[in-house]
């Protein structure tokens, strides 16, 4: 049974109450440290924690006025708290609050994306060693090739999310870093000791260095990994849509009950959820480019990234949370058809067995040059005349000239083409999840 996917969980994250909450968690943090430091009495920030509250409304109220949400933030904190009110955001600078913060949002968020990530590795799985024995046509170039199974194609799914769940582990690990350096993390005014305070207390890392933001290169990654997922989503879901076309039909998304297809035409069945999920990922992708343009800044910090953090922030972390769970339930109840896969498998005639005599030929002395003429020749009869290609290879005299009835009829058997299967499936699942 898979996990119920919510978006509250991911959308709670980027609220107002919990953004502000987050940058509340960083001022008290710094309180504390500074308390130790014997900067801020004891007193006040007991006072502090008990009266801090966070009101959004009036927040908003007095950014309208400074144009700028920090100082609201804190004018706001002030009001509430009182005298003490003043030990807040002493000795730091905007970044050292908002940079701190959004680092906690992304990690709190990557670890909801593990989730789901572990959620489609369960499923991928199940579906590997389901159809472990599946056969299905092969294709490159949308041609027919060879054989494979259909549970070999899910084992190569799962391989690529298990690699995508690496990614993100990284990107989580690089992520989380916090700063409280003051104004061009020189620590002016702000004891080194705070920023490893904070940082400790808050799960993350001390950038070793920083200027006035940390450095964006780590976000960049971050996003890039959330694209590089999302353009697997978009691979697999490509391969539904191409699996679902009608002359095709190996599989299929669950129609449900009750479900319409088209507004015109009764009888349509569309691959809808997986087209949703190649659209979405552009809009993840192009994600990933605005946090790669957010790299450079101008010297120590301008404030051109922020307004594009504000946005991708939110919207790359919802939308491959909501990706990710609409592929897992497609995935968990995608209706296969073994029995057309067959078919398809044997429209061609036989000639997805051309390797095979080519080889074998071959071992017998002909020369590659040879071999590979006579094969051709007779695979495009085949091909162009519908006719069966072992028919024809078995009228050939240069072809019964090398090889007997009986060696023709052991080439001509599909289980030759999965021979290592188990192989590949122990390299993939052994000791994995």
């Amino acid at each position: 049974m898979i996990p119920r996917y919510s978006r509250e969980k991911m959308t709670k994250i980027w609220s107002p109450e919990n953004r502000y909450q987050k940058w509340l968690d960083v001022e008290i943090a710094a309180c504390e440290a500074m308390v130790k430091l014997g900067k801020v009495p004891a007193g006040a920030v007991k006072n502090i924690k008990k009266k801090a509250a966070i009101n959004v409304a009036r927040i908003d109220e007095i950014e309208k006025i400074t144009k700028h949400d920090v100082i609201a933030f804190v004018s706001s904190l002030t009001e509430i708290i009182g005298e003490d009110g003043r030990f807040i955001h002493m000795g730091l600078t905007s970044s050292d609050v908002l940079d701190t913060a959004l680092a906690i949002q992304l990690k709190e968020a990557a670890d909801i994306l593990l989730e789901d990530v572990d959620a489609l590795l369960i499923i991928l799985k199940n579906k590997a060693f389901e159809h472990k024995n599946t056969l299905m046509i092969g294709r490159s170039h949308g041609i027919h090739a060879e054989p494979i199974t259909f549970g070999l194609k899910m084992a190569l799914w799962y391989q690529e999310m298990q690699r995508n769940r690496q990614r993100l582990m990284n990107a989580r690990k690089s992520i989380s870093y916090g700063k409280v350096a003051g104004a061009v993390g020189t620590f002016s005014f702000i004891d080194p000791f705070v920023e490893e305070y904070v940082c400790d207390k808050l799960g993350l890392k001390p950038a070793p260095v920083s200027s006035q933001i940390v450095q964006r290169d780590r976000h960049a990654e971050y996003f890039t990994t959330l694209a590089i997922i999302a353009s697997s989503l978009d691979k697999f879901a490509q391969e539904i849509r191409l699996l679902q076309r009608t002359e095709v039909r190996e599989a299929e998304e669950y129609f449900s009950p009750g479900q319409k297809g088209s507004s015109a035409m009764p009888h349509k069945r569309n691959p809808v959820l997986s087209e949703n999920i190649s659209g979405l990922a552009r809009l993840v992708r192009s994600y990933a480019v605005a946090a790669l343009e957010d790299v450079a800044l101008w010297h120590e910090r301008d404030i051109s990234h922020s307004s594009v953090e504000r946005v991708i922030g939110p919207d790359a972390t919802i939308t491959l949370d909501f990706m990710l769970g609409r592929f897992t339930g497609l995935m968990d109840k995608l209706v296969v058809y073994p029995e057309r896969m067959l078919a398809n498998l044997n429209m061609t005639h036989g000639v997805i067995f051309s390797q095979m005599v080519l080889l074998s030929l071959i071992e017998k002395g002909t020369t590659r040059e040879d071999a590979y003429a006579i094969v051709q020749k007779n695979a495009m009869k085949s091909w162009q005349e519908g006719l069966a290609f072992r028919d024809l290879l078995e009228k050939d005299p240069i072809v019964t000239r090398h090889l007997k009835k009986r060696e023709l009829t052991a080439i001509f058997n599909v289980k030759n083409f999965l021979t290592n299967l188990d192989f590949i499936f122990d390299r993939v699942f052994k000791n994995k999840k």
